[in-house]
This record gives structure tokens, sequence and C-alpha cells, in this order.
């Protein structure tokens, strides 16, 4: 029986992962969104493309959530950017309500599923899916890390002006400024980039890094990055589907891991059909566990701020049934 694999949203990140798991050929796949036909009309727009990409998977588009069910994994994209004059508050309260919603029906619909979160704040909606799946620890899991570490791989490749596929690199923390690039565990066919370029060059790299989405966002003036988003969650959810035990840098649920509880952080992680199989601890320099340590607690201030919206929510807020919602360690 070939493996299922669900995508809600079917906006620019969602339509490109249709497209790039179709061509992997690896799964069956479901493009959900609340918009009437657009997703039905983007699935049909990519099965034409078959006879010539040469996949064979059924593409098939719905408004209803219950074509998704039997899931192997689930992507959410889903969600709102943020606009002028909205604040950050204001995209938290949107988006987690969004998330809290799909997460609820996505466990309804398939319990057994790896759920693969992508909409931003990322971090937070993480923790936000979490609590109102009721979903396994280990099943609920960020897209930040690939993507970061891709972006450093072609800035290093470009700067060197060498093959892209020789370039290693791995950056873990929260998604955005506090995100820590580790330039120890970054080469170039096995050769450190601290051999390779000075340290004025790699601090500007790991700069751009930390700014890479909000430079395409600069360039298009209208929207935000998509290609890199969704190929980076296609080599996710192959990591799943075919239980390749890859170590990929993933949001994960940390109890412990680098001294740090509670909370879904950019870390190294093996990769399997149970979604995140192990956290790795690697052996961090002192700046760079500070570094972790700061990036966790803006994430745990935004998670308090989300439960504190909901706590003060008359109908709830966002998550769909407030009586299961615990905050406290699951186990």
């Amino acid at each position: 029986m070939r493996k299922k694999v669900s995508i809600i949203g079917a906006g620019n990140v969602g339509t490109s992962t249709v497209l790039y798991l179709a061509e992997k050929g690896v799964a069956d796949l479901v493009l959900v969104d609340v918009v009437e036909g657009l997703p039905a009309g983007k699935a049909l727009d990519v099965m034409e493309s078959g006879p010539m990409r040469r996949y064979e998977v059924d593409v098939t588009g719905s408004n209803d959530f219950a074509a998704t069910a039997g899931s192997d994994v689930v992507v959410i994209t889903a969600g709102l950017a943020r606009k002028p004059g909205m604040s950050r508050t204001d995209l938290l309260a949107a988006n987690s309500k969004i998330v809290s919603e799909v997460s609820h029906k996505v466990a309804h619909y398939s319990p057994n599923a790896a759920l693969i979160i992508v909409t931003n704040p990322l971090d937070i909606m993480c923790y936000v899916a979490l609590e109102s799946s009721g979903l396994a620890l280990k099943k609920v899991i960020g897209m930040a890390g690939v993507l970061d570490s891709t972006r450093f791989r072609h800035f290093i490749a470009d700067e060197l002006n060498v093959a892209m596929e020789d370039t290693a690199a791995l950056v873990l923390g929260g998604h955005g400024d506090t995100m820590v690039p580790l330039e120890r565990y970054t080469s170039v066919g096995g050769v450190p980039i601290t051999e390779l370029l000075p340290r004025e060059t790699i601090d500007r790299l790991v700069d751009r890094t930390r700014n890479g989405g909000a430079e395409i966002v600069k360039l298009l003036k209208t929207g935000s990055a998509f290609y890199a988003p969704s190929a980076s969650i296609a080599e996710m959810v192959e990591a799943i589907l075919k239980d390749s035990q890859r170590i990929l840098p993933v949001a994960a649920y940390l109890r412990g891991e680098y001294g740090i509880w509670d909370v879904f952080l950019g870390v190294p992680a093996r990769i399997g059909a149970n979604g995140v199989e192990e956290v790795l601890e690697l052996n961090l320099t002192e700046e760079e566990l500070k570094g972790l340590h700061r990036s966790a607690e803006e994430v745990r201030a935004a998670v308090e701020e989300w439960k504190k919206m909901v706590s003060s929510a008359p109908d709830g807020g966002p998550v769909r049934d407030r009586a299961k919602l615990q905050f406290r360690r699951p186990s």
C-alpha cells in the first residue's frame, strides 16, 4: 500500500511542496485548503505535469479534511504572513488559532501521523500543535533548521565558488534572529570553513543566513520565500516515509537536552518513521550553548504569551477543546 502525505495550505509553500514530493515519488498526496476549488485546481495542474515529469503518484485537492484520513505525514503550511501594521502578538493570535484547529482535525483523521509544522512563528506553532493535537512528542516536528542550514550552504558555496553538494552546515536554535549557526560543524569537502574563509567573511555569511527570509521578502516586495522552504519540507517528509534515520536539524521538543526543558527548538535529530527518533546532544562550546539558551528563552517567552492569550479568552481562545489543554510537560 502506497504511503500518504497531506499538505494543509495551498499557497506557494504548500503547492511547491506537493510538486517536489510528487517528483520524489514517495507517496500519494492530498492538498487541502479552505478556499473553494483552489486545492483541487492546483492538484490537477500538478497531475497534468506527470507525463512530462515522469511521476506516477496520485495528487488530489480538497476543501474537506476527511480527504486526509490515514495520512502517514501531515504538513501544516496554513497561516497568515505578517502584514504592515500587524504586531507580533496579532500574528501569534491569528496563526495559533489556525494551527490549533488544523492540528485537532489532523489528530482526528490521522492519529498516527507525523506532523510537520511550517507556519510562523514556527517554534511556538509547534507547541500549539502539540497541545491541540494530543499527538506524541516525537510526532510533532518543526521545519526550520533544514531551511536555515541549506541557506548557509548556498552562501558558502557561492562565496568560495565550489559545488553546493560538497558543503555541509548545521544551524541550531530558533527560526529567526536567535538562530545559532555552528561553524565547527560547517565544512566544504570535509574541510572546516574556518580553514577556508576569514573571520569577517564567516560573520557576514552567518548574518546573511539569520536574515535569509527577510532578504527574500525585501526583494519580492510582496510575498516570501517558498522554493527553499518547500524543498526542505520534502527532505524531511522523505526521511520519515523511508525511515532513513537521517540526521537533520529540526525543531524538536526538548526534555532536558542541552539543559533545556519544555520548548521546541532547532537541534540535530535522527529522523525516521516515528518522527524524531532521537535528539543528538553535541558538545557545544560555552558561547554556542549560551546562544542556544538565549534562543530557548525567547521561544519560552512567546509560549507563555500564547498561554495567557488562551487563558484570558472568553471562548477558550485558539484551543478547540480548552478542557484538554493542560500546560504541563507531556509524558
